[in-house]
């Protein structure tokens, strides 16, 4: 079992009726919802985009109704004086009873994953050189081992995760008073550079979970999903009455047929379902065999878990029916050969024909970066001329305003000309066996199985520090940026873990600038393995996939104004 987090799950629903919360709404501009309240708190992030919906809804607010209404704003994670002097422009600032800021740093999505959930994080440290989210990441460290002990050891790779490292270890210098006396629960944590796997995210990711949000995403354990296919099918209607709103669920590990199917690749995710269909009508059939009093009691009982299994069943196998109806298409099929391609080695530092054609046909811009970004980091950067080839053919195709959009691409490392004339990639991908090509979907013996034959760059740098640590891969560290280190944390005596037999090691592994959900399964296929003797909990700034992470760094223009 992975290592989990949490004692408990928080009843949301509790803790409102607790602090006498009567409601929670979602932000929107226009007017406030109708409740009858006399206190209204604003609980955001520090963006100006935002400040213009509160502002929008405070001159809405009826000043006429009695009593009147206060308001409070909470940020999240700072304060942020450019904020406050927006709102001050806007004429709402000294509405505001109360402007204070809640410090939430890390959000637990999962008994083994904590988010950061900010999205402009990698853009931020790679782009902009704004170290902020750094420090975001260095305080949730510091409240994690508040918590749960301090970390003995820390590893790292990247420029990243040094500052990360600096900045724990100063502020454990600073607050001398930090110092607990609980026993750790980490044995290591991992800070780990997006940057050093540029290549991971780029792939589309095959596991069950990966190609809902590839192709739906989730959005804070959610997905909205067509809804066609969640209609109850009642006889003698037809197809009258087709419901309109997108089915909305929530994916975690507390439905027991998501925890079992989650991270397995999506090839085998079909046998599950049917063996899952058989048992539950299976377990449905009990109740004719049920004579005694004693029987059909015991029947009724597990009658509310089975109906909800039955339930879970049922959305899983529309789910499948529609991610199974992408994947099986020529367009999905023709992709994914040509991703395979790059990251086994085959025609990387060439003007690709597939990805040609798809710019002829003007397929979505990210589905053409996606590619190229791909071939560029297979390749260690492209030749000039197979550069500047792509990047007319986007302009000229997409438009001009383009540029600045392939420049932050090339600023990040993602799409870049090949400087040095050598190609590092086939090195690192021999030295760290990154591409299998035996892979066993159904049961997989091998990380690999996420991507169906590339094992995730991030993970096996994880797998290799455990067994058998990094002197092993000393050469393939140098080949990637930034620096690779690793410092110790005295602890206090007494605390000092003596291991038992057969007991495995707890690694946080802390992905800063975001991380895939296939990357997420492959690290719980690690934590799962027999032999593996270390468990995972995983800790980023981001969930992201290669759509959302290369939206982040496209410049939006703003049409001129004329």
């Amino acid at each position: 079992m992975a290592a989990h987090l949490s004692s408990g799950r928080v009843n949301l629903t509790a803790l409102r009726e607790e602090h006498e919360v009567e409601k929670m709404f979602t932000l929107k501009p226009g007017r406030l919802p109708q409740a009858d309240v006399k206190n209204i708190i604003f609980f955001v992030r520090p963006k100006l985009e935002l400040m213009d919906i509160i502002a929008d809804n405070v001159l809405r607010e009826d000043r006429g109704r009695s009593p009147q209404r206060d308001f409070h704003i909470l940020f999240v994670p700072r304060r942020s004086l450019l904020c406050e002097q927006w709102l001050k422009e806007q004429g709402v600032l000294g509405s505001f009873i109360h402007r204070e800021q809640y410090s939430l740093d890390l959000i637990p999505f999962d008994g083994d994953l904590l988010s950061m959930e900010s999205e402009s994080a990698f853009k931020e440290c790679y782009l902009e050189s704004d170290q902020t989210s750094l420090y975001h990441a260095a305080k949730g460290l510091m409240t994690l081992q508040a918590l749960y002990g301090t970390i003995p050891q820390i590893f790292g790779k990247g420029e990243c995760a040094r500052h990360v490292a600096n900045m724990m270890i100063r502020m454990k210098r600073e607050f001398p008073g930090s110092q607990n006396s609980i026993f750790p629960v980490f044995d290591t944590l991992l800070l780990l550079d997006r940057n050093v796997d540029l290549l991971t995210p780029l792939a589309t990711q095959l596991t069950y979970e990966g190609l809902i949000d590839e192709i739906y995403g989730i959005q804070n354990t959610y997905v909205k999903l067509p809804p066609e296919k969640f209609a109850p099918k009642k006889q003698g209607e037809g197809g009258k009455d087709l419901p309109t709103e997108p089915k909305k669920l929530q994916l975690n590990s507390a439905e027991e047929l998501y925890a079992e199917i989650r991270d397995k690749n999506f090839n085998a995710v079909g046998s599950v379902l049917s063996k899952k269909a058989k048992i539950i009508s299976a377990a449905f059939e009990e109740r004719h065999h049920a004579k005694t009093v004693g029987e059909i009691k015991q029947f009724v009982s597990q009658l509310p878990h089975m109906q909800a299994a039955r339930s879970s069943l049922a959305n899983h196998t529309s789910i499948a029916e529609l991610i199974k109806d992408i994947t099986t298409s020529e367009d999905f099929f023709d992709n994914l050969t040509v991703e395979q391609e790059f990251m086994s080695g085959i025609d990387t530092d060439k003007v690709n024909n597939y990805i040609e054609d798809c710019i002829a046909q003007k397929h979505q811009l990210i589905k053409i970066l996606r590619l190229v970004c791909l071939q560029s980091v297979c390749n260690s950067g492209l030749k000039q001329k197979v550069l500047d080839h792509y990047k007319r053919e986007i302009l000229q195709t997409y438009g001009y305003e383009h540029i600045l959009t392939l420049n932050n691409l090339e600023k990040a490392g993602l799409l870049k000309p090949q400087t040095s004339g050598r190609n590092n990639y086939p090195t690192i991908r021999k030295t760290l066996r990154l591409w299998m090509d035996d892979v066993n979907e159904q049961n997989p013996n091998d990380i690999s199985y996420v991507y169906s034959g590339y094992a995730p760059l991030s993970v096996r740098l994880a797998q290799l520090l455990a067994r058998p640590g990094w002197r092993s891969i000393e050469e393939v560290l140098k080949m990637l940026p930034g620096p690779h280190f690793e410092e110790r944390q005295q602890l206090p005596t007494g605390l000092q873990k003596k291991r038992q037999h057969g007991e495995n090691r707890v690694t946080l592994v802390f992905f800063l600038g975001g991380v895939t959900y296939a990357e997420i399964a492959a690290l719980r296929f690690l934590s799962q393995m027999e032999d593996g003797g270390t468990e995972y909990v995983i800790a980023t700034t981001k969930l992201i996939n290669g759509t959302t992470w290369i939206k982040s760094l496209m410049e939006k223009l703003e049409p001129a104004p004329f």
